[in-house]
């Protein structure tokens, strides 16, 4: 995915700023701090912040950290010996032989412990490019099974947005189930796909997968374009700004685009998450 960078008063701002435009929430972004305001007399910040910001790769939980829990888990379950010290090899627990010289035999146990090979670095640290078309046929199987789950009537396609977005739509009738109150269950479940790739496939893709179903995510941005286009001509008539309710990060980027393409028109953002909000200027 492709940065972004953003300034703002503060750090916070300006990541606020980031997610924004990005259409993410925070825990699918991740950043990087480029400048920080300085301090000034009495306390007052000099300059302004500034980040670089993208939607995060999906990555999977890294290889070692596996093993070692499978080590530890394997340990724990062998009793109070087991969980205190490793297990001894052959060679290890075989007494040393006699010196024929009268020295004290060399104790290969208290040397240091070798140092990991190339070959197991390389493990740990590899990581391998997956297609995004992959990604989308994992989280189409997923809602094909969660469909029959419910036993529901529904038809699953991936549908290529741009270059880097695909959505993957159920189609049928009967489906507000999969949608619940404000779209939260479709939230949801857009969080159990992330899971679900996770565990399928390791390795990133240049995209990301959203999901929609009956036509619930179009129908609410056209809604809130149509909604923002109308706040926006009151906004730009009575030269008042208005401030709308607070919404997630994705619906904000809805209504920054929609002024986008309005005249005399500007928006920012103000207060933390959840209760951020989108705030009409005139310009």
């Amino acid at each position: 995915m492709e940065w972004v960078e953003i300034t703002g008063r503060t750090v916070e701002e300006a990541k606020d700023a980031a997610l924004d435009q990005l259409g993410v929430d925070t825990v699918d972004a991740e950043f990087e701090i480029l400048e920080e305001p300085s301090r000034g007399l009495f306390g007052k910040t000099k300059g302004q912040a500034r980040v670089r910001a993208r939607i995060a790769p999906t990555r999977p939980r890294p290889k070692v950290e596996r093993r070692d829990r499978r080590k530890k888990s394997s340990g724990t379950g062998g009793g109070r010996n087991k969980a205190q010290r490793p297990a001894e090899t052959a060679t290890d627990a075989a007494p040393a032989a006699p010196a024929s010289n009268g020295k004290r035999p060399n104790r290969r146990s208290s040397g240091p412990k070798a140092e990991p090979t190339e070959k197991e670095n390389t493990t740990v640290t590899e990581t391998v490019d997956v297609d995004l078309a992959e990604h989308s046929r994992i989280v189409t199987e997923f809602l094909d099974g969660l469909v029959d789950s419910f036993d529901l009537e529904g038809r699953v396609e991936a549908v290529s947005i741009d270059d880097e977005t695909t959505e993957v739509r159920v189609e049928g009738r009967d489906l507000g189930i999969l949608v619940g109150p404000k779209g939260n269950t479709l939230a949801a479940i857009q969080e159990l796909s992330r899971t679900v790739i996770h565990r399928k496939v390791s390795g990133t893709a240049a995209g990301r997968v959203r999901l929609d179903v009956a036509g619930y995510r179009q129908r609410r941005r056209e809604a809130l374009e149509q909604f923002t286009r109308g706040v926006a001509e009151e906004v730009r008539s009575s030269g008042v700004q208005k401030a709308l309710e607070p919404m997630g990060s994705a619906d904000r980027k809805v209504v920054h685009d929609a002024v986008n393409e309005i005249e005399g028109v500007s928006t920012i953002s103000e207060g933390d998450e959840p209760r951020r909000r989108v705030v009409l200027i005139p310009s």
